[in-house]
């Protein structure tokens, strides 16, 4: 078993049935002059955890865990995306990087820096969790995986419902607080406080390095 100084106390894990969760770190949200940037979102709020997770894919892909990456976006003909979700925002209209949020599109794919490599799971969602309408359940069942490791964005909104989807399914989770990132600082701030109250309602948070110091051992 390995261990993690977080909050509110020590993550346990056994590397054998831990695999990292990767959520949308993708173009329509990080890149400039994309997606989020024209909704008035500051990216680089979002764009600081792509050097951090870049450190600590290097150092997960040395071990024999399960890196599983998420994608939100939704079939050309938009016929998975709810009313609601399509009447509210820009989605399936032309962007700088194609139609937003639409599979296939040059926006919709991973940022460069941390394109997935050889076998690693891409989970295509449509919806803000990891869990709804995809085949995540069956990966992380087939993989035998009971912990979670989660990275990603946004961390109120697509990071926070699959950490709530995970727990009502029985998963263990460790949110990661410089891997996830939002456009609002105090929704970071308030977002991660949420997971690790009242004794770790939802889950555990630590930070990269020492998750990384724990691994590389």
């Amino acid at each position: 078993m390995a261990t993690v100084d977080a909050r509110p106390g020590p993550f346990v894990f056994d590397p054998a049935t831990t695999a990292l969760l990767v959520i949308d770190m993708q173009r329509d949200f990080l890149l400039p002059g994309g997606f989020g940037e024209s909704l008035g979102n500051d990216v680089s709020r979002l764009r600081r955890t792509i050097e951090p997770l870049t450190a600590l894919l290097a150092a997960w892909r040395a071990t024999s865990m399960p890196v599983i990456h998420t994608r939100e976006g939704h079939l050309p003909d938009l016929s998975d995306c709810p009313p609601a979700k399509l009447a509210r925002g820009a989605i399936g209209q032309e962007g700088a990087f194609g139609r937003i949020l639409v599979r296939g599109e040059y926006g919709h794919d991973i940022v460069d820096e941390l394109q997935p490599v050889g076998d690693e799971v891409v989970i295509d969602k449509p919806g803000k969790g990891a869990f709804y309408a995809t085949e995540l359940t069956d990966v992380l069942e087939k993989g035998n995986v009971r912990s979670l490791v989660v990275t990603g964005v946004t961390t109120e909104v697509c990071v926070h419902t699959t950490v709530r989807e995970a727990n009502d399914r029985g998963y263990e989770c460790l949110v990661l607080a410089d891997c996830v990132g939002s456009y609002f600082p105090e929704f970071q701030r308030v977002g991660l406080e949420m997971i690790a109250a009242q004794g770790g309602i939802f889950g555990w948070v630590s930070d990269s390095p020492t998750l990384i110091e724990e691994i590389a051992r």
